[in-house]
């Protein structure tokens, strides 16, 4: 089979990695059920958010107000998703070890909306919500969360790690300029994923998703902002930098596309997928690696795929941010970051950790090598500055910019 020309590492393209195997539906983007409008990566502006004292902007007196005073206590609370941590928790054990600092870690975030509603009153009120450190997507809630005062500005000196080791792609992002209330936890990219039983060529561009030959059998995610993006990229529009204008246009191209769509997903394409009830479909990497499977390959369109990143912030209400901000250094120390990147697989903010894995491929044997050997080759989990060049991630939008880009695009899965 030939190979279209790409100027990067082709692994990125093709998703080589094969990880180990969590099951259906646990990980964390594989619980992101009817993300719709209350999660799809939307983002306020400053002005769309009224926050009762928040601001999305720091200065250094802001930063040395909030920790003035404040000391390690030994103890931390730590709110996750599922299946981001290693079931024997090495990575924590491994932390305590190195710190000294016992984490009570917790998967309890499910999506982003529920989990905001859960802790929106009491930060409101200035109460605890019992967790030190919690991962949130950017977007809508992780936005409000910004503006509305609820999370603690980050004290960078005492972040060396972060400084010396997290890719330039994970610094000063749009979402938090400076990195002012969060820095990175893992990322991962929408792209296509198709199966090679009934797709015979080889998938490079968006357009294949628009291909007549598979009608009936094309899966498109339900979820907005991600559709949305698609039908940017397939009219050669920049999401983060579109227009109205832009939408309407890449609106059209979705709507020419409905009558060849099988279905628009939530979640449930990866099961249709690995059973070829659709043959092609917008995908989730990660799920692409859980299903496990040599027929189902994952590809990132040559027109362009999207960005997410999940994010560690401190709620301004934590009774421990001193241990929470010294476990958020501490895994960006390749070796820390390395541990953690074998177990989850996604795109790791922290370089540097590709050495380590191949250290550890070369001690390995049997499966375990070949797993590691894929994982420190694939640019997928280490994207080259020009991989990252052509992923984008959702347009930030204010408050009116939200609606109108939901009328837009809502109507397309609903079928209106």
């Amino acid at each position: 089979m030939s190979r279209h020309p790409h100027p990067g590492d082709p692994a990125f393209l093709r998703g080589l990695i094969q990880p180990r195997m969590r099951g259906p539906l646990t990980g964390r983007r594989d619980v992101l059920r009817l993300f719709g409008a209350a999660g799809a990566g939307l983002a306020l502006a400053a002005c769309g958010v009224q926050g009762q004292g928040g601001k999305d902007k720091v200065s250094q007196s802001d930063v040395q107000k909030f920790w003035a005073g404040k000391a390690k206590n030994g103890t931390l609370n730590w709110a996750n998703w599922p299946g981001y941590m290693e079931e024997d928790r090495a990575t924590i054990k491994a932390f305590t070890q190195a710190t000294g600092i016992k984490v009570d870690y917790k998967e309890v975030i499910q999506e982003n909306a529920e989990w905001f509603g859960k802790i929106e009153a009491p930060l409101r009120a200035g109460q605890s919500i019992d967790f030190d450190l919690m991962v949130m997507s950017n977007g809508i809630q992780l936005e409000k969360a910004r503006q509305l005062g609820y999370l603690a500005p980050l004290d960078h000196s005492k972040l060396p790690n972060f400084a010396k080791n997290a890719g330039p792609s994970y610094k000063n992002p749009s979402y938090d300029p400076g990195n002012a209330f969060t820095i990175p936890y893992t990322s991962g990219v929408t792209g296509i994923a198709y199966n090679t039983k009934y797709v015979k060529e080889e998938i490079t561009s968006i357009s294949a998703l628009w291909d007549s030959q598979y009608k009936g059998k094309i899966g498109m995610m339900a979820d907005s902002q991600e559709l949305g993006n698609f039908g940017m990229f397939a009219v050669g529009v920049d999401p983060e930098k579109s227009t109205p204008a832009d939408w309407q246009k890449a609106a059209d191209k979705l709507r020419e596309q409905r009558s060849l769509v099988r279905k628009y997903y939530t979640q449930d394409y990866a099961d249709a997928i690995s059973k070829g009830d659709v043959w092609i479909t917008m995908a989730w990497s990660g799920d692409v690696y859980s299903l496990g499977l040599d027929d189902v390959k994952f590809v990132v369109p040559q027109e362009g795929g999207t960005i997410w990143t999940d994010n560690m912030c401190i709620p301004k209400t934590a009774a421990n941010p001193v241990d929470a901000l010294t476990l958020m250094d501490w895994l960006y120390d390749p070796r820390a970051n390395a541990t953690l990147t074998e177990y989850i697989n996604y795109i790791t903010p922290v370089p540097a950790a590709q050495e380590i894995i191949k250290q550890d491929a070369a001690q390995a044997k049997g499966a375990e090598k070949a797993e590691l050997e894929r994982l420190a080759a694939s640019s997928l989990v280490f994207p080259t500055q020009q991989d990252m060049a052509r992923l984008r991630r959702y347009r930030t939008l204010t408050q009116d910019e939200e609606s109108e880009y939901q009328k837009v695009f809502n109507p397309i899965s609903q079928g209106s």
